[in-house]
């Protein structure tokens, strides 16, 4: 299959790299790829094919993460069974299965692990875990891993909201960083080996060209959904606040075509919710009042009262601030009705979701406080913490 890499393509991906000018890496060796749907390269041919088709490299298993290899699992917490792909000829095992970790067994006879997955810059997106899971995992077998790295796509600047307290660490937060982490896989990757202690034979192939002030859509590469709740660029710029909604009784918009930024229940009078969230003056977004119904998940089936968060100012615009926020008036139109998800959740069964999700009671409790404002100062000591931890790992 020919190429179709734009010609006006201004960033080389880590797996372009890998196969061109870091391509000893891997020749003559037996190679694990860790993957999905889009993990392809500028000319969207995907990394398994590349790998299947180079005649000096032997792929020989293929791992999914959340989702699955094929993103074909549409609602979150839905394992994937392990498989066989019968186009290359190779097992693919499920890494949010039985296991979260490949086994001695998936890694036996494999010289490096490459890990090739687009995250969207936020500290609950699992695909993170997955690459720690597979370093450690690799760790203890004496597997190299190679990551590919990827572009954050709402920048590499911008960092925001508490630290997780270790002790709420779970599938959706395994260390101490912020919701907005601001720094790409790659650089996740390193921070992890090294001040985590993962201590993993790795390799971090940087991309070229890329500036940590860019979204995604300013690098001209294609974007191919990280997983079906993340269909576009728009998604994924609220993201990092409003997944914090999965921890509520509330519709995160599961189940529409605007996953994160429709949120709402049928309880809320939509008109008089959006008008006054646009009056806290919050930067760079309007609320629009919406009613929407969801196909699956909270609400199914249901009219839903509420708003679309539309981003009128990207660099100004705050997430996790305007989620906040939004939780805040969401109890504040009817506290009788508001109400926190129970768990289980994300194979945690004991802690709140939101917990969990926002790394520690704090969001829980000033919201049915009433007070948000403690969260203000103590959010910018740790965003101020953060930003000098992870100095030592930037790549760009």
């Amino acid at each position: 299959m020919p190429s179709i890499a734009p010609a006006t393509a201004s960033v080389s991906l880590g797996i372009d790299r890998l196969l061109g000018s870091h391509r000893a890496l891997l020749a003559g060796r037996r190679v694990g790829l860790v993957c999905n749907p889009a993990s392809v390269n500028a000319g969207l041919r995907h990394g398994a094919d590349l790998l299947f088709e180079d005649p000096e490299i032997e792929l020989a298993a293929i791992f999914g993460p959340q989702h699955g290899f094929r993103a074909d699992l549409q609602d979150n917490m839905i394992e994937t069974p392990h498989g066989r792909d019968s186009r290359r000829s190779v097992p693919v095992f499920s890494l949010y299965s039985d296991v979260r970790e490949p086994t001695a067994d998936m890694l036996s006879g494999l010289d490096a692990l490459v890990v090739d997955l687009q995250d969207v810059g936020t500290r609950v997106y699992t695909y993170i875990y997955t690459m720690a899971n597979c370093m450690r995992a690799a760790a203890r077998h004496g597997v190299e891993v190679i990551v590919c790295d990827r572009p954050n796509p709402v920048n590499g600047v911008d960092v925001e909201g508490h630290l997780l307290d270790e002790s709420f660490t779970s599938f959706v937060g395994q260390f101490p960083i912020p919701l907005r982490h601001g720094l790409t896989i790659g650089e996740l990757a390193r921070l992890f080996n090294t001040t985590f202690g993962i201590n993993a034979d790795l390799e971090v192939v940087p991309m070229q060209g890329w500036r940590r002030a860019m979204f995604f859509d300013e690098t001209a590469l294609p974007w191919i959904m990280p997983s079906p709740n993340i269909p576009t660029l728009d998604s994924a710029i609220v993201y990092p606040g409003a997944v914090l909604f999965e921890g509520t009784q509330l519709s995160e918009g599961r189940g529409t075509t605007r996953p994160f930024e429709l949120i709402g229940a049928p309880w809320i009078d939509a008109d008089r919710f959006s008008q006054a969230l646009n009056g806290r003056g919050l930067p760079g977004v309007y609320f629009r009042p919406v009613f929407f119904e969801p196909t699956f998940q909270k609400h199914a089936k249901q009219t839903c009262g509420g708003c679309q968060v539309h981003v009128l100012d990207r660099q100004a615009f705050e997430p996790v601030r305007t989620a906040v926020e939004m939780l805040h008036e969401f109890r504040l139109q009817d506290p009788s009705r508001f109400a926190w998800r129970e768990p289980p959740y994300e194979y945690e069964h004991e802690k709140m979701p939101i917990d969990i999700l926002y790394g520690s009671p704090q969001l829980r409790k000033a919201v049915d406080a009433g007070d948000i404002t403690p969260l203000r100062e103590s959010m910018k000591r740790d965003e101020e913490r953060f930003g000098e931890m992870r100095k030592p790992f930037l790549l760009y």
